[in-house]
This record gives C-alpha cells, sequence and structure tokens, in this order.
C-alpha cells in the first residue's frame, strides 16, 4: 500500500468515502462508481452528453468536475493525503512521552 492515497468525500447522508492509491485512480473510481449511475434522464441533455463525453473519452477528471458542478452533493477531493499502516503506530506507546503534550 502507498505511503500516500487520493481521497473523495461525498456529502450525502451517510457520506460516501472513496480512497485510492492516486488522482488519476481516484476520479476513474469517482467515474465509475458515482458519476456513471446516474440516471441520463435526471441530468439536462448538455451535461449529460458532456459526462458522457468525458467518459467514453477517458477523461475522468473532467468527468468528475462537470458531475460536481451539475449536482447538489458537494464531492471534497484530496489528492494526496497519509496513509498509515499498523506499523506506524508500533511505537506509539513509547513516542508518547517525546510529544509537547508530555513536556512539562
Amino acid at each position: 500500500m502507498p505511503d500516500i492515497v487520493a481521497v473523495a468525500i461525498v456529502r450525502e447522508n451517510p457520506p460516501l468515502v472513496f480512497i485510492a492509491e492516486d488522482q488519476d485512480t481516484l476520479n476513474w473510481v469517482l467515474a465509475l462508481r458515482l458519476i456513471a449511475p446516474t440516471p441520463g434522464s435526471h441530468l439536462a441533455p448538455e451535461v449529460r452528453e458532456s459526462l458522457r463525453a468525458s467518459l467514453l473519452g477517458e477523461r475522468w477528471g473532467e468527468a468528475v468536475l462537470t458531475w460536481i458542478e451539475h449536482n447538489d452533493v458537494e464531492v471534497d477531493v484530496y489528492s494526496s493525503e497519509s496513509f498509515f499502516a499498523a506499523t506506524d503506530v508500533e511505537f506509539a506507546a513509547e513516542e508518547l512521552q517525546f510529544t509537547p503534550l508530555f513536556r512539562d
């Protein structure tokens, strides 16, 4: 697993969270799992055609931006977030004593 991942949070109730190893993969996942399931009849014809053209042209990021702009759902996209594994906190108990909270 990479140390840096891309994350998208779709602000629905409950929120949807998508995590991928990079921004390109995240855009592809959003295109497939978020945009493509949208019924074409729920979109204005020009938006529907723009989304279709972007997806068929494999312009995932463009499709994501168009979808976000024309929907009432907010999507937060973070292209480089730290990914922590269990080994990253293996010595957490020992490290705590050296943090600012424990200095006085």
